[in-house]
């Protein structure tokens, strides 16, 4: 089996590299091997523009039977708790389009600038088709944003506009480049912080990190089994 492990930062993956180096064969700085489970890391940067660049040339290189998105997220549900890992059953580019003369947003769907329904998007949502896959992990919808929400109107003006759980900068775009390149893939996200007046005393980003690399640990038992 052929998987990748795709993260917007390294540090996101610093857990599980340490599982590889342990468990794994080292075959090249990225790539690692357990019997017939091949796997290969991929950093992207940050952002969407850097995640659909990366991520399409890996794709458009080589064939993987999985790729899967890991990283944190905010929750816009306060009683969510930090650390919460959730597998992403949809996200959308929540900041794709216009904003109006009074304050109010336009997104391109909105705007008759594009098919919410044409492939591969579900009426204006990127649809993951293997969310039942992780069924031990609670679902969540997501929005992708390019700036991230830190103030109480931005914040209630994106809740209203959209039924989201969680809020990334990287999630729409691996949906669309897997989506269209027909690849099965996953989305794991661990909860740093709840999307709220920006206050980073608040977050707690090494739990976060350490709860969704104990899922993608526990994955690769499951695929190469008991070490």
């Amino acid at each position: 089996m052929r998987l990748l492990v795709v993260a917007a930062t390294g540090f996101e993956l610093l857990p599980l590299k340490a599982y590889l180096d342990r468990h794994f064969i080292q075959k090249d700085p990225d790539s690692f091997q357990l019997g017939d489970l091949q796997l290969t890391l991929l950093i992207t940067g940050v952002g969407a523009p850097a995640t659909v660049y990366a991520l399409t040339r890996m794709l458009s290189a080589f064939r993987f039977d999985l790729v899967v998105n890991a990283g944190i997220a905010g929750a816009f549900d306060h009683s969510v708790p930090l650390g919460e890992v959730f597998n992403v059953k949809a996200d959308t580019f929540a900041d794709l389009g216009v904003e109006e003369a009074d304050g109010s947003f336009q997104g391109i769907f909105d705007l008759q600038l594009g098919d919410p329904s044409a492939p591969p998007f579900r009426e204006g949502w990127l649809v993951q088709p293997q969310q039942d896959e992780m069924r031990f992990l609670p679902t969540a919808t997501g929005i992708t944003v390019n700036k991230v929400h830190g103030c109480a109107e931005s914040i209630a003006k994106i809740k209203k506009k959209y039924p989201a759980d969680i809020e990334t900068m990287e999630g729409a775009a691996f949906f669309y480049v897997c989506l269209m390149e027909k690849v099965p893939f996953l989305a794991l996200r661990g909860i740093s912080n709840h999307v709220e007046p920006r206050d980073r005393a608040a977050w707690d980003i090494p739990l976060a990190i350490e709860r969704v690399n104990e899922v993608l640990t526990g994955l690769l038992g499951s695929i190469s089994g008991p070490q």
